[in-house]
């Protein structure tokens, strides 16, 4: 079979971002599809297998597609849209349909909008539902999309206050006593809302609310005997609550409001035999309406692609982890029965 050939015209302002820093954006490509690409006076040439030469186009597309409406593009969007290339042959453009979906703009001008399937049906959920759980490893976007969420809210006059909280429990090690007031000991524990706020919001419209108590950014342990009604709350780091801190952090909600509970269960900074208050959650109410459950993956990772593979090599490694101590646990068992 003879190779086959598809041209794409690609206006020279795009080329540069359509191939990335010394073409790797287009290395990427060929070295996934075994095709071959090269730039012949303002079109992309792809050549090879005709199945792989017609994914590779559909990519190509997309990416500039991307480009010309705006977005700078990123390795992040050549992996996701290779990897959804073969998820989904012939799929229908997902990843233009994903990136229509602008939630708001940070102080800089900068779009924000979901990037990978999993961010776009957890940002509908949080649109759609009353209470949504977004459950997922580190980088996939939980707390951040929650957060340009509820602004956008804010703004848009839907809630009068934003409550941001977690519970301030040091990641491993002990920090001791901290100076300053009540506020200067937990800021700490709370630094990583705040860099979000400062992103999206800027640090003077943040610091004019903040002082009219129009958003709090908490511990959980403030929450207790509150009722909060027609506000917008945020639980950060849910894998590090116990259940009671759950139990008591759920049935504060008022009238109005709309809850976004984010968590990952593989990074859990409660004592060995401490039991999550997010785990028991996920059982107690998985049937009730009006309660969503997002689960993130590592394909959601929207950090350094390096991220997306640490997550991964984690995940394989506990799994590993895993069977062999049921293994370990069914011989002891079946040794005992023997005797």
């Amino acid at each position: 079979m003879g190779e086959f050939t598809v041209s794409i015209d690609v206006p020279v302002e795009h080329m540069q971002n359509l191939f990335g820093k010394c073409d790797s954006y287009i290395r990427k490509i060929e070295d996934d599809l075994h095709v071959t690409i090269v730039d012949r006076d303002g079109a992309v040439r792809i050549s090879g297998n005709k199945e792989a030469v017609m994914k590779a186009s559909h990519i190509v597309k997309e990416l500039l597609t991307l480009s010309e409406r705006g977005n700078m593009l990123e390795e992040q969007n050549v992996n996701y849209a290779i990897e959804m290339e073969h998820e989904s042959q012939g799929h229908d453009d997902v990843l233009l349909e994903i990136d229509s979906d602008c939630i708001c703009h940070t102080i800089s001008g900068k779009p924000i909008k979901p990037k990978t399937l999993g961010q776009k049906k957890y940002v509908d959920a949080i649109r759609d539902h009353m209470i949504v759980f977004g459950i997922g490893p580190a980088g996939t976007g939980k707390t951040y999309l929650a957060m340009a969420m509820a602004i956008t809210a804010f703004k848009n006059n839907e809630v009068s206050r934003i409550i941001l909280t977690r519970p301030a429990i040091e990641a491993g090690e002990k920090l001791g006593f901290l100076p300053g007031d009540l506020q200067s000991k937990v800021d700490p524990y709370l630094r990583p809302l705040y860099d979000a706020l400062y992103q999206i919001m800027g640090a003077e419209s943040f610091n004019k609310n903040m002082e009219k108590g129009l958003i709090e950014v908490a511990p959980l342990a403030y929450m207790r005997g509150r009722t909060l009604d027609n506000a917008y709350i945020i639980l950060d780091e849910a894998q590090n609550t116990t259940p009671a801190q759950m139990k008591m952090f759920l049935t504060r909600i008022g009238f109005g409001s709309k809850v976004v509970v984010t968590g990952d269960n593989s990074q859990k900074d409660l004592a060995p035999d401490a039991r999550s208050g997010l785990d028991i959650a996920v059982k107690v109410l998985s049937k009730i309406d009006d309660i969503a459950f997002c689960m993130l993956t590592s394909k959601d990772v929207v950090r350094h692609p390096l991220v997306q593979k640490i997550v991964r090599a984690y995940d394989d490694y506990e799994s590993k982890e895993k069977n062999r101590s049921e293994i370990k646990r069914r011989n002891r068992n079946y040794s005992r029965g023997k005797k």
